[in-house]
Parts: structure tokens; sequence; C-alpha cells
């Protein structure tokens, strides 16, 4: 069948299954936004403020849904524009396909209007990119794309089409849509030994990430944590995997952790680890980290092994296997000694929790908000004192609930992917929890939300202050404040 290469564009992105999309137009652009026009009983595209709000509505479409996400924006500035977006969804392993327009071939290199190296500046940021010079291999290398962002372990991927290659007319030939199945997993020897460790030992650990929740192993991870009744912490981009009970979950590892997930750490014999890199927000001084434990790392990707703690046995394949496969080897083993210094570590966490503080409490803003949420509800944050307050405080969440920006830390993050959670999640309730420092990074998209009826709840701790970056002054710099108080006298509440 004769397509144009935007035609192409649009067939194979609806052939991999997607509905739904985020971007802004352009000169460059033009062409396949002419065929998104002809298109639109098929795939819907939505518009946002700003082309870094479309790729953090993709993001949070991806982590909402476990589909990947999809980003259009035109050549020069609209590229450039989506580089935070990109790099945020790369740091935290979101699959993601972001389609740039360029220039026409015959005038790349000449410094042409709107013309930049889009694949070359994002080389260090995206999984895999592509610049495609010939229409005839245009739609492969969209499927290839597809295929990069979603298997193993997930990111994004960006595919920079000039404008001439939209306009060519080439045979387009249907493919079935690319479906991940292949699942690395360990020996039985290896989970043997892991077995064998857990039965041995007197101060087990489970300590797991975001590598989970991409996994969709929360079930198997709570039904695991179940049976072995070990303690177990998480990072905060684990935040979301609930059910195993309140006795047994030590909250958030690291430096805006619980007291007894750091102790716990501090004091194990074994430690577990699975989906998380050992950043250093968890893993502050990595040569005191689980000083005492044998550990145990599973993960996808083998480079994050032994790259920041050393494992004893490590453990490179699929998670969800992985446990399916380890808990009939597992048995359930009481530690009351165990739980008992957990406990105690519990009730000094309490004590600061309870400590005297002047005004409405944050934690309590937000454990009223996880409260109204209920379990079904989404999350997304910006980043910040609210960010840590709402994964310590919002427990209602569930996988895929919780939307946060771990690994890059971007500020002005939470309204897109909020928007992009609803768009993938219409009927969940979805808030977007936020303060007056990160909510000025992209206000604008109020206006997408809003545009599209999209009935996004928001959340702002307004302090006038920023309040984390505010903190470190206090603590490392004298209380010498400078460039911290936000006076913006903006009216919140007629803007909404």
């Amino acid at each position: 069948m004769k397509m144009t290469g935007a035609e192409i564009v649009v067939e194979v992105l609806i052939e991999q299954g997607v509905t739904e999309l985020f971007g802004y137009p352009g000169g460059t652009a033009l062409n396949i936004y002419e065929a998104l026009y002809n298109s639109q009983d098929r795939i819907k595209h939505y518009l946002t403020a700003h082309e870094q709000g479309a790729t953090h509505a993709a993001d949070g479409y991806a982590r909402s849904t476990g589909k990947t996400g999809v980003v259009i924006a035109t050549s020069g500035p609209g590229s450039t524009n989506t580089v935070t977006g990109i790099a945020t969804a790369y740091l935290d392993s979101i699959p993601m396909v972001v389609i740039t327009a360029n220039v026409g071939t015959p005038l790349i290199g000449k410094d042409s209007f709107q013309e930049v190296f889009i694949t070359g500046i994002t080389q260090p940021i995206t999984k895999h990119n592509y610049a495609v010079r010939d229409i005839s291999r245009l739609a492969d290398t969209l499927r290839n794309a597809f295929k990069i962002a979603g298997s193993g372990r997930k990111g994004p991927v960006l595919v920079d089409i000039p404008k001439d290659i939209t306009a060519q007319v080439y045979d387009y030939e249907p493919a079935e849509r690319w479906v991940y199945e292949e699942k690395l997993s360990a020996s039985q020897e290896e989970l043997r030994d892991i077995a064998c460790c857990i039965k041995k030992s007197k101060r087990p650990v489970i300590c797991f990430g975001g590598g989970v929740i991409s996994a969709d192993a929360g079930e198997e991870l709570v039904e695991f944590i179940a049976k072995t009744q070990i303690p177990a912490c998480h990072t905060i981009m684990g935040t979301g995997v609930i059910g195993f009970g309140e006795e047994l979950d030590m909250g958030i590892i690291g430096m805006h952790g619980s007291l007894t997930a750091n102790h716990a750490i501090d004091e194990c014999d074994l430690l577990i680890a699975m989906g998380t890199r050992f950043s250093d927000r968890v893993a502050l001084k990595l040569s005191d980290f689980a000083p005492h434990a044998k550990v145990v790392h599973m993960d996808i990707d083998d480079s994050e092994i032994r790259k920041n703690v050393s494992a004893d046995i490590a453990v490179v394949g699929d998670i969800k296997t992985e446990l399916k496969n380890l808990i009939p080897m597992v048995c359930e083993c009481r530690r009351p000694q165990w739980m008992e210094s957990i406990k105690k570590w519990r009730m000094e966490d309490m004590k600061i929790y309870n400590q005297g503080f002047e005004g409405i409490r944050p934690a309590d803003i937000l454990d009223v908000i996880g409260e109204v949420c209920g379990k079904d509800a989404i999350i997304a944050t910006d980043v910040g004192q609210h960010q840590i307050w709402a994964a310590q405080f919002c427990k209602k969440t569930k996988p895929r609930g919780f939307l946060t920006s771990g690994g890059l830390g971007t500020m002005g993050f939470g309204y897109g992917a909020a928007i992009g959670a609803q768009v993938g999640n219409p009927d969940a309730r979805v808030f977007h929890i936020t303060s007056d420092g990160s909510f000025h990074m992209n206000m604008n998209e109020a206006c997408t939300a809003v545009s599209y009826n999209l009935p996004v709840i928001t959340v702002i701790l307004d302090n006038k202050v920023l309040g984390m970056v505010y903190q470190w002054q206090t603590s490392f710099y004298d209380k010498h404040y400078i460039a911290t108080t936000v006076e913006r006298k903006s009216d919140y509440v007629k803007l909404a």
C-alpha cells in the first residue's frame, strides 16, 4: 500500500497499539500532523502547553498504564524542549518513544533555520536513538524503537525524521504489534542459594525499587514477603507496593527515609535487593552500607549489579519471573528478636513524627489526602519536601499509582505526569501534589487539563520557600539563606 512517510508514521503507531499521544506542532512536523488529522478516529493527539509538558505527560501515561508513552515535537526548540522530559524518563527507566521532526535532508548540516543535532544532544539520555535518512527504513525503525523502549530495562528512544522523508511515498506493509516475551531468569541453583540464605538468616531485610513496579511484580513481592516474613523497605521509586502488612513495612530507605529502614539496613545480616540501583540517595556512604550483610542483588540490568554495592549473589533477570520461581523454595520463618528491634526503631520514628510543630503539619495533610484518595487513586508529585512527605504518608497508593521523578529530580514533572495518567486512566482519581516552587515550573499545563476537561486535582503545599534547598542551607550553610524565599504573589484561587 502506497503511503507518505507521515502516513507510515501514524500507521506504525496505531499498529503498535498507540491510542493516545502528546505533542506540539511546528513547520517540519506538519506532514505528520496532517496524517494525524486524517486518523483522528483511531488515535488522539493531546496538545500540551509546552514540549516539556508533553514528555512528562507521556511519561506519566507510561508509568500509570505500563504502556509506552509517545511524544511528537518539531525541529529546533521543539526538539530541545523535550530534553528534560527525556532525561527524566531515562533515569527512571520509563518506556517512551519521542518522534522529532527535522529540517529536510538537503538542509541538514547547513545551520538551517531550527536545525539542531537532536540525536547528538540526546545520545547520553536515551536508551537508543535514530536519525532516519531513508524512507524504506522508516517503518522498521519505528517498530524497533518500540521494541527497545519496552524490553529489558525500559527507557526512552528518540526517532528523528527529516521533513522530506515524511513527504516521500513508499510501500507500507503492516506488521504484527511487537510484544515483549523474553524473560531472563536465574538458574535453579542460584535460587536455591537465595532460599538457603533466607533460611539461615537471623536479621534479613528486603529492599526494593522501581524495577519491581516496572516488572509488574508487586503481587509476587507481597506474596514473597508474606511467606518469608522478612521486613521490607523501598526506595522512593518503589512506592506503591502495599499489602504486606504494617508490621513488615519499614517505609523508605536512605537520605529521606525512616530511621527504622536505615537502622535495619545497618544491622541486617542478609540484604535482598530487587530492582534498585543503590543511588547516592539510598546508599549515602557506600563503604558503610549494610556492613554486616550478605547481599543478594536481583535486577533486569546486569550493568547495575555491583556498580555501587558489592553483591555476594547476583541474579540478572525479570523480577516477576524470579519471584514466581523463588516463592515455592522458601518457607515461613519467624524471627521475634529481629522484629522486636524493628518495633523499637519504629517507636523512635513515631517520636520524631509526634514532635511539636507550629501550624498544620505537612504529614497530617498528606495523611488525610492519602485517606481521601482511596487505594485506586493515582498520585503524581513534583520534587522537593512535598514529594518526600507524599511518599512517606500517602499510604493508599498501589503499583503504578505513585508517580514521581526519582532519578533526575525534575521540578515541574508532576502536572504533566498527572495529565498523562488521567488520559491513560480516564476513570481514576488523579491527584497532583506539588509545592509553590515546583508548581511555577510548569503551571501552564493547567491550560491543558482544562482544555481537555481532565479532572486532575492539584494540591499545592504553599510555604513560600524552596523548602528542600532552604533545609540544606539551614543544615550545611550556616543559615545563609539566598534565593530560596519565594514571593511570586500568585493567586492560586483566581487561577483555579
